[in-house]
């Protein structure tokens, strides 16, 4: 049976950057005979956190909204690809909308100690698409840890990187046919692959 791999898109902006990059990812990830979903978070209602704490007794958000949507999409994928532009040097607004919602699957997981996926010791791996505006050799640092905890609460391998810095203008990742090439082969990649990697694969371009 084909591996289901999930695509989200923070970017406000249709074929943006970022957006772009995942398409490509998801082509990649599908020519290597995955099943693929696009889903775009702008496209979506999704409400911020309240910090209500309603899950550290239910592990589930009392909000109702189209997260209940994707947040069942996230735990039945195998493989995720989040992709976002850096807005102040960390995730848009829109990711970070749905990561805090995340916060009813770190209570499932370790406040009531309660498995997430049905089947325990799956393979689930997970990718980070981010592109960005500006020339600080920091600009990433946000991201990395942000996919760090986030694919952590979704007991996915954070496998891969893929961050292109000094884009500005719309679609100009059309023309770095470097970043398209390897958008295409990391989603591949993240297919074929027999085992995650030891350690995150992180490719940055400029």
């Amino acid at each position: 049976m084909s591996l289901k791999v999930l695509g989200i898109s923070a970017s406000p902006r249709a074929d943006g950057n970022s957006d772009l990059l995942l398409k490509q990812a998801l082509a990649g990830a599908q020519s290597a005979n995955a099943q693929t979903e696009y889903v775009r978070l702008a496209d979506l209602n999704i409400a911020p956190c309240v910090e209500c704490n309603a899950c550290y007794k239910t592990g589930k958000c009392r909000v109702d909204d189209d997260y209940q949507l994707i947040s069942a999409k996230m735990l039945e994928a195998d493989r995720l690809i989040f992709a976002t532009p850096v807005f102040f040097m960390t995730v848009c607004a829109q990711a970070k909308l749905l990561i805090d919602r995340c916060q009813c699957l770190w209570a499932h997981k370790y406040v009531l100690k309660k498995p997430l996926v049905e089947t325990a010791g799956r393979d689930r791996r997970a990718m980070a698409i981010a592109v960005g505006g500006s020339k600080s050799k920091k600009m990433f640092d946000s991201i990395r840890m942000t996919m760090k905890y986030y694919f952590d609460v979704l007991d996915m391998h954070y496998t891969a990187n893929l961050f292109v810095n000094k884009m500005e203008d719309p679609a100009q990742i059309k023309k770095h046919p470097t970043a398209m090439k390897e958008a295409l082969r990391l989603g591949a990649e993240l297919i074929i692959a027999p085992k995650p990697p030891e350690k995150t694969i992180d490719v940055e371009l400029t």
